[in-house]
């Protein structure tokens, strides 16, 4: 009996030690996944944008605004060297910035934006008009309102939504784009 009792209390000891561990993740697991709230925007190339339009690929939704004098910036250039990785081509990783400048953020705006910042054409910049635009920040608890100087302030995070529409993981706007593909091959992108 006492050895029957050792024997089960080893096999749970070296089931903890040697079970599956989750993954730590650069960003956030949303646990469990929901799907991606859907929506319809045009892109710098005039042509619609969706989520929807997007599964069977991995897409990464964010909030920025082409006048932006800081951190937006930053966070499209991390994530446009994300799309052009390797580990960003095998997942097929998409981009889709939502506006959250309406009133700055034009379709000439955006295309320039796209142009002087060599976006990969998978990188999609969503505009729309105020009421289209806030329709998406409010299904996706975006605040966005005018600040000082022309600046626009914001939410700003990105959601890492895979191939089939769920919201796996979100980060902040430290986001670098190792660290994306990183949780990409965490994820099961190889």
């Amino acid at each position: 009996m006492k050895r029957a009792l050792l024997l089960g209390l080893l096999v749970v000891v070296l089931a903890g030690r040697g079970g599956s561990k989750a993954p730590q993740f650069a960003g956030t697991p949303i646990d469990p996944p929901v799907t991606a709230p859907n929506f319809r925007l045009e892109d710098q190339s005039g042509k619609p944008v969706s989520p929807a339009a997007q599964r069977g690929r991995w897409l990464v939704v964010t909030f920025l605004y082409t006048h932006c004098p800081d951190v937006c910036p930053l966070i499209a250039a991390q994530l446009d060297r994300a799309i052009a990785t390797p580990t960003g081509r095998k997942a097929q990783l998409r981009v889709i910035a939502v506006s959250v400048d309406p009133a700055r953020d034009t379709l000439s705006a955006v295309r320039r934006y796209a142009v002087t910042h060599r976006l990969q054409p998978t990188f999609h910049w969503g505009i729309g008009s105020r009421a289209q635009l806030e329709r998406v920040w409010h299904a996706y608890h975006v605040a966005a309102q005018p600040g000082p100087r022309g600046t626009v302030t914001h939410s700003t995070f990105e959601i890492l939504v895979d191939p089939e529409g769920k919201e796996r993981l979100i980060y902040d706007q430290s986001i670098k784009a190792p660290q994306l593909t990183g949780d990409l091959q965490k994820l099961g992108v190889t």
